[in-house]
């Protein structure tokens, strides 16, 4: 290149002013000096080698292969008081007062309420004099009766008589019989008059209020036991062989686990849930209130080829697949990631049991797979 240079310069007119020349080619010099200067850096960069960047540490966990798992099914329901119960007096009548609001506790035969029965003891009272006058009929009809018959042995006495006398103390037996039934029947009916609790429970419910006029059968108010509850849970058919009568299961509460007898296990299926009802009776002891929700959880043993790994070692791919990545040692002893598919049979907690191409002692990443790309050489930590 300086070839060149010398020529042009050496070819340029003599004419030319010695100064000027001077500084044409102090600035040629250092141009060329900075060109080559960039070049051999460059060159020199060029040269040296890049450094290579320290593989990624990733938590892995042996891949154990086992032959089934546990399957885990959590079933929901509520809690019923075992006995439930709508009140109603089972007369007419007006509403004369409820000694009991909701939410109260009662004891069996406990009044709850009363109807007005000032008719009633009215009717009871006519009922009462209506039997002392038959009474009074009926005495000196058997006083008449004894009399003709005496005379009737002697023949002082007819036989029309006598049988007329017979027939009047039959009749006023038969009136005095009437008259004590309905004395009976008003006492049943002022019996009635006072709603009493049947057991020991919680009044849910209260329906109507004092000065009602009701109507023999009309719920006055809801009655719940609290000793007996029981939980109703609806168990998918193909889930009922998995249940026995009179065994013993962990149920979950609001206020935690526990223990409870399988009571009924009903065969017929609810055509909307397709489910079956099973009763759990809880002790009675339990602290829960009525309506409350509670949950079984059934286990059952599926064969099949598999293991188990962490759920966050799951990578979700198109169309519902999943992958995993594992980790293989190459011939230079580096460690490389690999994609494998599986497929997710059971989850339970953080755990997954999956199946696929993995193979027992296989290193999978555990966790952070989201930052790893399959071909990424890593560094496996023990997890």
């Amino acid at each position: 290149m300086l070839l060149p240079l010398t020529f042009e310069l050496q070819a340029m007119p003599v004419s030319l002013p010695r100064r000027y020349a001077t500084f044409l080619l102090s600035l040629m010099v250092a141009v060329l000096a900075t060109v080559l200067l960039t070049v051999a850096i460059t060159l020199r960069a060029g040269s040296e080698a890049q450094p290579t960047p320290a593989p990624l540490p990733v938590a892995v966990l042996p891949f154990v292969e086992e032959n089934r798992y546990t399957e885990a099914i959590q079933l929901s329901g509520i809690v019923q008081a075992k006995a439930r119960a709508q009140l109603a007096f089972e007369v007419p009548g007006l509403l004369l007062d409820l000694t009991v609001e909701e939410g109260s506790a009662v004891t069996a035969g406990q009044i709850l309420g009363r109807l007005d029965t000032r008719q009633l003891q009215a009717q009871i009272n006519m009922a009462s004099a209506d039997l002392a006058s038959v009474d009074a009929e009926l005495q000196l009809a058997r006083l008449r009766l004894e009399r003709n018959e005496r005379l009737r042995k002697t023949g002082a006495v007819s036989a029309q008589d006598y049988d007329e006398a017979r027939l009047t103390a039959d009749a006023l037996e038969n009136r005095k019989g009437a008259v004590l039934a309905r004395l009976e029947t008003l006492d049943i009916d002022l019996e009635k008059s006072a709603l009493r609790a049947p057991y020991d429970g919680v009044v849910a419910t209260r329906h109507l209020d004092p000065g009602t006029v009701l109507q023999a059968g009309e719920p006055v108010m809801q009655l719940v036991s609290v000793d007996a509850l029981e939980a109703r849970i609806g168990i998918p058919a193909a889930r009922l062989s998995d249940l026995e009568t009179g065994a013993r299961y962990t149920l979950q509460l609001r206020t935690g686990a526990v223990e409870a007898t399988l009571e009924a296990l009903r065969r017929d299926v609810d055509t909307r849930t397709h489910t079956a009802l099973a009763v759990f009776q809880l002790a009675p002891a339990t602290e829960v209130l009525d309506g409350e929700v509670v949950s079984v959880t059934l286990n059952r043993s599926v064969q099949a080829q598999g293991g188990w790994v962490p759920v966050s070692a799951l990578l979700e791919g198109e169309r519902g697949a999943w992958t995993v990545l594992r980790i293989e040692e190459q011939h230079d002893g580096r460690h490389v990631a690999l994609r494998e598919a599986v497929e997710v049979l059971a989850v339970k907690a953080d755990q997954a049991f999956v199946r696929g191409s993995l193979q027992a002692g296989h290193s999978v990443v555990a966790d952070g797979i989201h930052r790893i790309a399959a071909g990424t050489t890593v560094q496996p930590v023990e997890y």
